[in-house]
């Protein structure tokens, strides 16, 4: 728990996690620029809002790794070893997982994610569609260390990060996740794990500016979390949506641009904003091969195979602790 959270949770009756949330949210909106953590987009309403922008026609990678899961299936299963754990950090709705659990011999599945009430309902359609399979699920922050269950300390453990979340960290945070995941999975651990290709910028700003405004309802969704956990008072209908590309950091960043001069008042903090003034909520680094292979080699992992799409969108590696 950060320093603001310890001193919101002294004279607010939340729980670890809420205080948790306050805690950021206080430490970054006090920032200059302005930011939010791009993990708090997920409340129930988050992960719903996410699983429209999967099947928008402008959004590429879901699509596109569901492709490369499906046509590269018994490639990827051939380096499982039998019995194994599947431990998917940051666990969403379960289309991708399904791929690897139907042509791998797991024991057992571990989906860690923050929203856990989303998390169990996952959890509870695998195993129904899965009896044999063991459902572990843990509701955590998957970007800081947490506990394996006990149900499977001694298999072999294999991690599952799809979706190309590692590009919402800057380079050191997805060094230090990386890190961390190996950590957690143990000596041995093997990563499967999906990374969003550099490509045509219209692409890019197409994906993250659909015409139907599902991307700009996600985004927005985070400041009505903020007022109904943390008692804030945003006029959300005072920010909008924008999405623009990065060059020179490969990356597109997503920010939420206050219309007119504005306070916004949360936990007894004012918060004032200009005209123009930005959140800045998101960035998602695009990365060639070999930026992708140099960050996991210095963050303890050996890319052991890669597989890309043919028009070279998307990839999904094969990882293995290299220490």
């Amino acid at each position: 728990m950060n320093v603001h959270a310890a001193a919101l949770a002294q004279t607010h009756p939340f729980d670890e996690q809420t205080s948790a949330f306050a805690g950021d949210v206080i430490g970054d909106l006090s920032q200059f620029p302005k930011r939010l953590s791009p993990k708090y987009f997920y409340d129930a309403t988050g992960s719903e809002l996410f699983e429209q922008i999967t099947v928008l026609p402008e959004y590429y990678p879901t699509r596109t790794e569901l492709g490369i899961l499906r046509s590269r299936g018994d490639e990827i299963a051939a380096l499982i070893p039998k019995g194994a754990a599947l431990v998917e950090f940051g666990a969403g709705a379960t289309t991708k997982v399904r791929l690897l659990l139907e042509r791998c011999d797991f024991s057992a599945y571990v989906p860690v994610d923050i929203s856990g009430d989303f998390l169990n309902a996952q959890a509870g359609g695998l195993r129904k569609d899965f009896p044999d399979l063991g459902v572990y699920p843990v509701a955590a922050d998957f970007t800081a260390p947490f506990e394996l269950p006990a149900e499977i300390a001694d298999n072999p453990k294999v991690g599952f990060f799809p979706g190309s979340t590692l590009g919402n960290f800057e380079p050191h945070e997805a060094r230090a996740f990386l890190r961390s995941a190996r950590d957690i999975l143990g000596k041995g651990a093997q990563m499967i794990i999906g990374v969003d290709l550099e490509k045509n910028e219209r692409v890019l700003y197409d994906a993250y500016n659909d015409a139907a405004g599902v991307t700009a309802r996600f985004n927005l969704n985070v400041l009505v979390r903020i007022n109904r956990e943390l008692g804030g008072n945003f006029d959300v209908s005072a920010f909008m949506h924008r999405s623009v590309y990065n060059r020179e950091r490969h990356r597109i960043e997503m920010h939420l641009i206050s219309k007119r001069a504005q306070s916004v008042r949360i936990l007894g903090r004012n918060f004032s904003f200009r005209p123009g003034e930005s959140i800045h909520t998101e960035s998602s680094y695009k990365y060639s091969l070999d930026r992708f292979t140099t960050l996991a080699r210095e963050s303890g992992w050996s890319v052991r195979e890669s597989w890309n799409d043919r028009d070279q969108m998307f990839s999904v590696h094969a990882l293995v602790a290299s220490h």
